[in-house]
């Protein structure tokens, strides 16, 4: 079976993508292909000094792209929802959102309404951001939400609904295993509540092993290790390629996960592959649905 690249996105003329985190690592490279194949690509990113450096990079490299920039901080629900505010104004229509930023292994911390760093950022400020633009993706056939999860899901991964802001402890690695996991346990859910509508499809991918900024929260002792490690891992481009064909291969079904097909995931050319069975748990993704609405106060136009 032949290897799916980015040769292999169709063309995405007069298609609105907004990409979360566009401004480095999977989630530029993500944007690069899509403005390359014709999409008007939207940048939303926290740092707008470092997106406007990012579009600057893909015209350079595109002269016809078509991108723009949003200002999105995802550990602050009121930036959330002015970001959401000035897309809806700006767009009648979206065809693909790619929740892609993410934050790794971090020091414990806070985000700015009290959520645990790794949870508030990865999952519950990708489940706010999406509810509020999802009806600018309901009346659009074809359209997509693809959420970037991590082989971490399956590490110390549980979602502790007795403490889910890790307050009674705190573990990096289990923190992040907890976000990531959230990102299926959401992906599975938002699919289920799609289906009867027709329109929009909820899809997920993970990267592999791949050389992008996440690293640099890793304990030092861990990131000297990590760091020796990194020829080993492969480049962003490569990384982004299962995202990409979650978002824009025909053939991709609701619910589906992709991640790459070489030895345990870490590296190689996009396929389907499987996901925990702690992700498919419906209680748990019911559950953590019921949960995110109510510490977000997001809620979504679907049942």
């Amino acid at each position: 079976m032949a290897k799916w690249t980015t040769a292999d996105i169709p063309d995405q003329t007069g298609r609105v993508a907004v990409i979360t985190g566009a401004n480095t690592g999977l989630g530029y490279e993500t944007a690069l292909a899509l403005a390359d194949h014709g999409a008007h690509v939207v940048l939303a990113v926290r740092n707008l000094d470092k997106g406007k450096d990012a579009a600057a990079r893909i015209t350079a490299h595109s002269p016809h792209a078509d991108v723009a920039l949003q200002e999105l901080d995802l550990t602050s629900l009121e930036s959330i929802r002015a970001a959401a505010e000035q897309l809806r104004s700006a767009h009648d229509r979206i065809d693909l959102l790619i929740n892609n930023a993410g934050v790794m292994w971090t020091p414990k911390s806070t985000t700015k309404d009290g959520f645990e760093l790794q949870f508030g950022t990865n999952h519950l400020g990708h489940f706010a951001f999406t509810g509020l633009l999802l009806d600018r993706l309901l009346p659009v056939a074809g359209s997509r939400v693809v959420t970037v999860s991590s082989m971490g899901h399956r590490i110390r991964a549980d979602i502790h609904f007795d403490d889910l802001q890790w307050e009674r402890g705190y573990s990096r690695v289990g923190a992040y295993g907890q976000s990531k996991l959230a990102n299926l346990l959401f992906t599975y859910e938002l699919q289920r509540r799609l289906a009867p509508h027709g329109t929009t499809i909820a899809a997920a991918a993970h990267p592999g092993g791949s050389r992008t900024e996440l690293v640099r929260n890793l304990p030092a002792p861990v990131l000297r290790f990590a760091s020796a490690l990194m020829p080993l891992f492969q480049g962003p481009d490569m990384g982004a390629l299962p995202t990409l064909r979650a978002a824009t291969d025909p053939g991709v079904l609701g619910g589906q996960y992709y991640g790459p097909d070489g030895f345990a995931e870490q590296r190689g050319y996009p396929k389907l592959v499987a996901s925990s069975e702690k992700s498919h748990d419906v209680a748990t993704q019911r559950r953590l649905w019921a949960v995110s609405e109510e510490l977000t106060g997001v809620a979504y136009p679907v049942d």
